[in-house]
């Protein structure tokens, strides 16, 4: 199912594209204008299975969401306006409207149950269902609370001082959305910080929000109002193109509008560490998020390490970041990037195998991986993404150095937060 042969060994990439607009703020998007009283209009909205998912989720509970091409409409009346779905919320491959879902859902008094597709069921859920369980949030599932299929009874919620073991935004998230209807203040800690788009949203939307270093709180009652929200193109979809222009010989590529959330910028932070020939300009900030157009040329690269509090800030870039290094001087060694291990794939030993099969000289470690670059000469082969939207971009790129054909299977996986990646790609030659 979705075999394709990709572009191979293509001279040089050139030309401006209009990334499309970030997954994350998407999502967050229709979840806080579902919640919100009034309308709420959203522009450059994602058009990536994903995020239509979390829109057809808030129809089943009565919310009246329209859409013309990327701009949607929220009209919300407030969180006691959403009604008890008679179906099934279907989140797909979705780990963000899962877990912020489960989290928003634990707060109302109803009861929903959720499922997911075969990736979503072996995702770990109790790093919500657990924090949201202490706040009084009734919720079942497989071996208790850990995986989906999940059944939750929300309402009648009292605040918690959370402690979170992992930096992850979607717990982060979750657990706040449940504080808005919480009695009290309800906070979380982060050993380091994670991306940050609810808390900036949700002070968007006219709720306060209290940050003090890794520790953001939010007092429940809070009512959320309508408001207009410009989605900027996905950092992480981006990076895809930022790698790609550093690699490849001879290549220029502008790309507009992206955002640049400090939350998200590692893989800015790691090409200008690799010594990459990078503009930012343009630079300007829309309902609190920053935003700039980035020109990347190619140039010669060295290897790095990262590691540490950097991982939070580039854990979706990963993948690309090893085709990043197999192009580089000396070698990169990445680290403490054991999240890896619970996305749509295995993502350490996934891009290990694949690009490995290509020609890469790559080991996997407990927490990360070990690339020996040099400008590896990458041959052709058939390589999978396993139903994962970012290894299948990773290889696409990487096939544009490869010599010798390369077969990518599930490509559909990449339509789930780039649908128009394979147009802008062949724009580019």
């Amino acid at each position: 199912m979705g075999k394709i042969s990709l572009k191979t060994n293509v001279g040089k990439l050139s030309g401006v594209i209009q990334i499309p607009g970030d997954k994350s703020i998407s999502h967050r998007s229709i979840m806080l204008g579902a919640i919100a009283d009034g309308k709420t209009v959203v522009e450059n909205f994602l058009l990536g299975e994903d995020c239509l998912r979390t829109i057809d989720c808030f129809k089943k509970m009565g919310v009246n969401i329209t859409r013309n091409d990327e701009i949607v409409e929220i009209v919300g009346k407030g969180f006691e306006a959403l009604k008890e779905p008679t179906d099934i919320l279907d989140v797909g491959n979705s780990g963000t409207t899962s877990r912020l879902l489960i989290g928003l859902l634990s707060g109302i008094p109803i009861h929903s149950c959720m499922i997911g597709d075969d990736s979503i069921a072996k995702r770990p859920m109790k790093r919500v269902t657990e924090p949201l369980r202490e706040m009084g949030a009734k919720i079942d599932g497989r071996q208790d609370a850990e995986f989906t299929p999940l059944a939750i009874r929300g309402g009648n919620l009292r605040a918690i001082n959370y402690h979170s073991p992992v930096a992850s935004a979607q717990v982060k998230s979750s657990i706040l959305l449940a504080g808005i209807n919480a009695s009290g203040t309800t906070t979380v800690t982060e050993p380091h910080k994670s991306r940050d788009h609810t808390e900036r949203m949700l002070k968007a939307f006219g709720c306060k929000v209290a940050e003090d270093g890794l520790t953001v709180g939010i007092t429940g009652g809070q009512k959320l109002k309508g408001t207009n929200i410009f989605v900027p193109g996905d950092i992480s979809s981006a990076a895809f193109f930022l790698v790609a222009g550093a690699i490849i010989p001879n290549s220029t590529i502008k790309m507009m509008n992206v955002g640049m959330n400090p939350t998200r910028t590692g893989i800015i932070d790691v090409l200008i560490q690799m010594g990459a020939n990078l503009t930012i300009e343009n630079e300007r900030v829309i309902n609190n998020e920053p935003i700039a157009d980035l020109t990347i040329c190619y140039s010669e690269l060295h290897g790095t390490t990262i590691e540490g509090s950097m991982i939070p800030k580039l854990i979706d870039e990963i993948p690309i970041i090893a085709l990043l290094a197999t192009q580089a001087k000396g070698e990169t060694v990445i680290k403490d990037a054991s999240e890896l291990k619970v996305k749509e794939t295995n993502r350490i030993e996934t891009v290990v195998k694949e690009l490995s099969k290509l020609g890469a000289h790559i080991t996997s470690t407990e927490d990360g991986m070990i690339i020996t670059g040099e400008g590896t000469k990458l041959n052709g082969g058939n390589v999978d993404s396993y139903g994962d939207h970012r290894i299948g971009m990773m290889l696409a790129i990487a096939a544009l150095l490869a010599e010798g054909e390369v077969t990518l299977n599930n490509s559909e996986a990449i339509a789930v937060s780039y649908p128009t990646f394979f147009n802008h790609l062949h724009s580019l030659i």
